[in-house]
């Protein structure tokens, strides 16, 4: 079966930009696409100057946090606070800035902030609609989940240790200046949310100092130590976005559960009475390559593309009160969806919903849409409106 797995539209000569273009040309000014992907590939570390100090104005401000901490969605274990002065852990203890239901107990958390502690909220993709779009256009790049973290940090103040990510993450400065210290090289190689953290792992050599003023980007990859406090008299605000895409150790996990439903090798049971004999080396080495399949790669891809759309919040363009357009329509930017033909012509559709069984005609006017088109067939349409995932071209 052919997949077909849909980028977002990357022309720059597109009138209407969708989610992608737009989140691509915010995050990365004057890079190509191959640049970024390369980057993500790499182990260095880079700072991108800023562009512009107000462009990321549009995604977040100190008054929409102010907003967010007074409505009942402020709550733990979303809202959290730090403060790298504390003897132990740096994590403030939730009851001295939440109430007993978890909701912020906002005079509390006031005052911890001003005692030099930092706000942390974390996911705020998941109820601030500009950075909803953003993340949802980097998804739509890189196939794997993204999410905004958001840190606020008084004048003068160190909220997280030295340390490293188990994901890549991007640090986009908002407001204020922030000085922060990365060092070269993975201090620890390849780690993942599995990997458990050393407390009293030391970076090597000696850090690169830079300030991060508005405007500007820092791309640090998983395994890189870096820290970061805020400057005598200024504050700070910034977003990390964390990139979260699967290790192979976590897709071959999801690919031989779901293979083992219909895989009877996989289902035999292991002859533990064989350990150390040359049998058992055998049976193990008969079943690693019987997953080395062209379809098993498939299938792999599928179940990527399944948990992506499984995981996100859903975004369809269409609301309450909104009859289906006429004219020209495209797949709706909002929604992770992959289409899987087979070799007669007939689809799958797969979206955040589930499944749905496409004729080869039907097929055909699905993969025009993708590029935007007037629809063909005006009740498939209609029924793919009504699920979200159709919007004006």
């Amino acid at each position: 079966m052919e997949m077909s797995i849909d980028r977002g539209q990357m022309d720059q000569g597109q009138t209407d930009p969708g989610l992608t273009e737009a989140a691509f040309a915010l995050a990365f000014p004057g890079l190509e696409v191959d640049e970024v992907l390369a980057l993500r590939e790499g182990l260095d570390w880079r700072h991108f100057p800023a562009a512009d100090p107000k462009r990321f104005d549009p995604l977040l401000s100190i008054a929409a946090i102010d907003a967010h901490l007074r409505t009942d969605g402020a709550r733990s274990p979303r809202i959290s606070m730090a403060d790298e002065s504390r003897n132990g852990s740096a994590g403030v203890p939730e009851h001295e800035f939440t109430l007993p239901d978890g909701r912020v107990d906002l005079p509390n958390l006031l005052m911890r902030f001003d005692a030099g502690a930092s706000l942390v909220i974390s996911q705020f993709q998941e109820t601030h609609p500009p950075l909803a779009d953003f993340c949802r256009g980097l998804e739509r790049l890189f196939l794997h989940g993204v999410q905004a973290n958001i840190y606020l940090t008084p004048p003068g103040a160190q909220g997280f240790r030295t340390h490293f990510d188990t994901h890549d993450v991007f640090v986009m400065q908002i407001e204020g200046r922030k000085r922060w210290r990365v060092w070269d090289g993975e201090r620890l190689p390849r780690p993942t949310r599995r990997t458990p953290w050393p407390g009293n792992m030391q970076p090597v050599g000696e850090p690169h100092e830079l300030i991060m003023s508005p405007g500007e980007v820092l791309y640090i990859p998983r395994g890189v130590m870096h820290d970061a406090a805020t400057l005598p008299g200024e504050r700070s605000l910034h977003v990390t976005l964390g990139l979260l895409e699967s290790s192979w150790a976590q897709a071959m996990r999801s690919l031989i559960d779901d293979l083992e439903l219909s895989d009877p090798a996989l289902r035999e049971s292991v002859p533990t009475w064989r350990i150390g004999e040359a049998d058992l080396f055998e049976a193990l080495a008969a079943r690693l390559n019987g997953l080395a399949k062209p379809e098993h790669a498939g299938r792999l891809t599928n179940l990527l593309l399944e948990q992506l759309a499984r995981d996100r919040q859903p975004l369809p363009a269409r609301g309450l009160f909104a009859p289906m357009p006429e004219g020209m329509l495209r797949l709706a930017d909002g929604m992770h969806t992959h289409l899987v033909q087979a070799d007669d012509g007939a689809a799958t559709l797969f979206w955040t919903g589930g499944t749905l069984d496409l004729s080869p005609e039907q097929a055909a006017m699905l993969t025009a849409l993708s590029e935007g088109a007037e629809p063909q067939d005006r009740d498939l349409a209609g029924k793919l409106w009504r699920m979200g995932l159709l919007e004006p071209a």
